[in-house]
């Protein structure tokens, strides 16, 4: 008898260290069901968002078995949006807000956004990303970051933060230690940040320490190798940067989420239920699962997993009920939170992110002799394959908002493959209907493609007078051809960007 209540203590235990996603714009039987057993979290994803009022109908239905119930979502704004990812996000992103470098306006843009989910009833944000972008060839952070200087990214990730949680929706600084220095995706494979110390001290760790200031309470982890801290685990399953860097050294006592436990970086090596383990073993507080694994099975092996450590003397149980206590006290602040923003009421959203999205363009000389466009254009976007924080179904580009100003403006859309494989050519689907009107070019971070910077010198060497609009990491900038930069893909850059294309202020 004895040992079948320890089992069922065992098992909430488990389920309140868990963080799953599911399917559905209702909530599953199966989630309602482990949330009276102890589940303390869910995190919804775009496949649970119809509208913000469905969504809110969804968090009262699953808040019905709890209260306190922790619910997440990883929305960035900019390219990386949930809440808005079937048409596109109407606030910037984090590059863009660095960009303008007006503390007062990121705050602002995040208080906007705040506003809507807490209307939805959202309780937790994985975001801000605090990760310095300091790769430029970095294929996971790029236009996530507020930028390549620390200074630049403390002073917003802290003005995110406060503007965030000062609409009831608490934050979530991210990807402990710092993401933004690697060159590999860690959805698919495990980066390593190979810099020392003193390095990562100077570079990294400013903007963790400036979100511990402006009140933080709950960190993600990265899935990324920093051997001058140790050499053979990731930072989600190392206790030497969980409890003695973030702990010990920054002086965190909030919540430790990891990054989603299902990512390559970290299943490759260990699987899921092992990385699930190990990583709670480390000090994380949260495990978020279910981006891709968003079944019960997957929540059922994750409990047997964490049960079954714990049986075995791999997991201490104190850690157990040491991190379901964290979840516990998070849960608590978090509800309290929510209820002193009161009906903070939903902003639309298109009023301070379009201002702010159009603050952040910038156009070169070449494109300002050649602006306004008065003739209908041909739109010839480029799309590189994006990674997985980003939503395959978002829209994104010039030609939808050119087209609402400007009718009769024509669009293709061309992928590596296409030209590759000689499906497209851009003379016949690029220049060709350009003949006798303006072309506009639109890139996604032209400088991390070679095939994508080929496409463009290609075009605009037939058509010098065509304008290119780079969405993503500027690159290099040529006085010779007419660029528009927009610091970002959002829909809200798209528009801005179609407004100075039509010479709309």
């Amino acid at each position: 008898m004895a040992s079948s209540k320890h089992n069922g203590e065992l098992r909430r235990l488990a389920l309140s260290v868990l963080q799953p996603g599911f399917v559905g714009t209702e909530a599953p039987d199966w989630v309602l069901r482990d949330i009276g057993d102890g589940l303390a979290s869910v995190v919804l994803f775009s496949r649970n968002i119809v509208s913000t009022e469905q969504v809110a109908r969804l968090t009262a239905q699953l808040r019905s078995e709890n209260p306190e119930l922790i619910v997440a979502i990883d929305e960035e704004a900019g390219d990386v949006t949930r809440i808005e990812s079937a048409t596109g996000s109407s606030r910037p992103g984090n590059f863009a807000l660095g960009t303008v470098d007006d503390t007062e306006l990121t705050e602002a843009v995040a208080a906007d956004l705040g506003r809507q989910l807490h209307t939805a009833g959202v309780s937790l944000d994985y975001a801000p990303s605090a990760d310095v972008n300091s790769n430029p060839d970095n294929p996971i952070i790029g236009v996530r970051s507020f930028g390549s200087d620390p200074d630049v990214v403390s002073r917003h990730t802290a003005a995110w933060i406060q503007g965030l949680q000062s609409s009831g929706v608490a934050a979530c600084a991210k990807h402990f230690p710092g993401h933004g220095d690697v060159a590999v995706d860690s959805h698919h494979d495990l980066p390593a940040y190979g810099a020392g110390r003193d390095e990562i001290a100077a570079q990294a760790l400013p903007p963790f320490r400036a979100a511990l200031a402006a009140g933080v309470r709950a960190v993600m982890s990265g899935h990324l190798l920093v051997p001058a801290y140790d050499p053979d685990l990731p930072a989600t399953l190392s206790r030497r940067i969980l409890r003695d860097l973030l702990r010990g050294e920054l002086g965190f006592d909030g919540l430790v989420v990891s990054d989603a436990i299902e990512m390559g970086a970290v299943t490759r090596r260990y699987g899921i239920d092992g990385a699930t383990v190990k990583a709670v073993a480390a000090g994380v507080d949260a495990i978020c699962v279910g981006g891709e694994s968003a079944e019960e099975a997957t929540t059922e092996l994750l409990v047997k997993a964490l049960a079954a450590a714990v049986a075995a003397g791999e997991l201490p149980e104190e850690r157990l009920a040491e991190a379901a206590g964290r979840v516990r006290e998070f849960a608590g602040w978090s509800a309290a939170l929510r209820a002193s923003a009161g009906g903070a009421g939903e902003t639309a959203g298109d009023g301070i992110g379009h201002l702010a999205a159009r603050r952040a363009v910038r156009v070169t000389g070449a494109a300002r002799e050649a602006l306004p466009l008065t003739a209908a254009p041909h739109v010839v976007e480029l799309a590189p394959l994006t990674n997985m924080a980003i939503g395959k179904e978002t829209p994104w580009g010039v030609a939808g908002p050119l087209r609402e100003r400007l009718p009769g403006t024509t669009s293709v859309r061309v992928r590596e493959e296409e030209l590759r494989e000689e499906i497209l050519e851009l003379t016949s689907c690029a220049l060709e209907p350009a003949t006798g009107r303006p072309l506009v070019v639109v890139t996604r971070d032209a400088a991390r493609h070679p095939w994508m910077s080929r496409a463009v010198t290609g075009l605009t060497t037939a058509r010098p007078d065509a304008i290119v609009v780079e969405m993503g990491l500027p690159g290099a900038v040529t006085a010779a051809h007419a660029q528009i930069f927009t610091h970002g893909a959002s829909a809200a850059s798209g528009v801005a960007a179609a407004d100075v294309l039509t010479g709309r202020d």
